[in-house]
């Protein structure tokens, strides 16, 4: 089989940086949901609303499977870090990663917020552009970032995208009175760029993150199907991911402040005969 064998002479041959890891084809699978929930975005919501469509079931499923592709691509960037860190990662890892994120966690949220400034009644879609615009600038400035600082291990500054990108579509689908909807969105964003940090989702953490996503799409599924009291357990939902995304910058600035006081008093302690 010449054939075959020149193939597997040109694979091996092939350059290191150009060769996918399993971690790699998992960021990729990150893109593909982004790029998937900008489409039903756009689809399901947009184009109805533009054509005057009064067919609200559509617009919630459409929705529904917009976040959920959201939530899959974060179980995604979630299950790459792990795969990269037992097995290996290409030299392309941290280039495919930050550009999957920011189709994911940069475009697709973002998106979703402009869309929603077009269809929701109270909405007024040039602020609405503009929120959606910081939203997309956060992501990328967080990420330029990330890619430039080095921290502590364990830790990220600022808010993650995948975080704050499930923050930002809660906050929308709270559907809540437009202006607290532009605030609260904004503040993720500062949050995005800001220097609280976060801890990495780690053994027990990323478990309880995995858990948290699961949990948040069968919220979305009961909700998409109008299933008895699924708008009630969306909300539910969406305000704990909300109230998490608010609580635990407060928890860090709080140890923050904690370690600062602690060091001041070792200093002066030191500084006693």
């Amino acid at each position: 089989m010449p054939e075959a064998e020149d193939e597997n002479a040109d694979a091996e041959d092939m350059p290191l940086s150009l060769r996918l890891s399993i971690a790699d084809t998992l960021t990729l699978g990150n893109a593909t949901c982004g790029f998937m929930a900008v489409y039903f975005t756009t689809t399901g919501i947009l184009i109805p609303h533009l054509q005057g469509s009064q067919e609200t079931g559509m617009a919630r499923h459409s929705a529904a499977t917009a976040v959920i592709l959201m939530l899959l691509a974060a179980i995604f960037d979630l299950c790459d870090g792990l795969v990269a860190r037992k097995l290996r990662s290409s030299p392309m890892g941290a280039e495919l990663d930050n550009l999957s994120d920011l189709i994911s966690f940069g475009l697709a949220p973002a998106y979703f917020v402009l869309v929603y400034g077009m269809v929701a009644d109270d909405a007024h879609q040039r602020v609405s552009a503009l929120a959606a615009i910081v939203v997309l600038l956060a992501v990328v400035l967080r990420l330029a970032r990330f890619s430039c600082v080095t921290m502590k291990d364990g830790m990220f500054q600022g808010m993650p995208s995948p975080f704050g990108a499930l923050t930002v579509v809660s906050i929308v689908l709270l559907e809540l009175p437009f202006i607290p909807t532009l605030l609260a969105i904004i503040g993720v964003a500062w949050l995005m760029v800001s220097r609280v940090e976060y801890p990495k989702p780690r053994g027990v953490l990323a478990v309880a993150m995995l858990g948290w996503i699961v949990g948040a799409m069968g919220l979305l599924a009961a909700w998409a199907f109008d299933a008895p009291g699924g708008q009630v357990l969306l909300a539910t939902g969406c305000a704990l991911q909300v109230v998490l995304g608010a609580v635990i910058p407060l928890f860090a600035t709080a140890r923050r402040v904690n370690t600062f006081r602690d060091n001041r008093r070792v200093a002066r302690a030191a500084q006693l005969p």
